[in-house]
């Protein structure tokens, strides 16, 4: 058999299969179109995943949004009296962000075992399988902090650098 020369080289063996067994039909497949089809799932699952979880994220962050604007109008009077007492913007938007940082890590402590469980799970399924490791778990853990937090600071900043006269003068 020679390297370059597919086409010659399967007529050849075309030619020994039907001396040898006369009968049966000559059906060949390549070893890395084989190994193709066995990913090609696993590849279209992937990115399914992406696109969903890009979705997901764009609404969690909407949602997140919205809460955050939510809860810092309706502590709009808060903020202007903290303010009038001597009030930094840090600790104004220290105040607003940290409930949202202990929801954030609540939910991660709960989602991580589950995530790890599923893995392990799903890559049972596989002849080289690799082990999980923490790691993994702290970095999504730490992007999932700073998303929450760019999401929410902007609300929380524009509350703490607003003027606390106009908040407070409605009453």
């Amino acid at each position: 058999m020679k390297p370059g020369d597919m086409s010659s080289t399967l007529s050849q063996i075309e030619t020994k299969w039907k001396a040898a067994v006369p009968g049966e039909p000559f059906d060949y497949n390549f070893l890395d179109a084989s190994f193709d089809a066995l990913y090609r799932s696993e590849q279209r699952m992937g990115s399914i995943f992406s696109i969903f979880t890009t979705l997901s994220l764009f609404i969690a962050c909407l949602g997140l949004f919205g809460l955050s604007a939510y809860i810092a109008e309706r502590r709009i009077k808060e903020i202007g009296v903290r303010k009038v007492m001597g009030a930094s913007v840090q600790s104004i938007v220290a105040l607003l962000s940290k409930d949202f940082l202990k929801l954030t890590l609540i939910a991660a402590l709960i989602a991580f075992p589950i995530a790890w469980w599923w893995m392990n799970k799903w890559l049972e399924d596989f002849a080289y399988r690799i082990n999980i490791g923490w790691t993994v778990f702290i970095i999504a853990g730490l992007c999932t902090l700073v998303v929450a937090l760019l999401t929410v600071s902007f609300q929380a900043i524009k509350a703490a650098v607003a003027n606390p006269v106009k908040s407070l003068r409605t009453e």
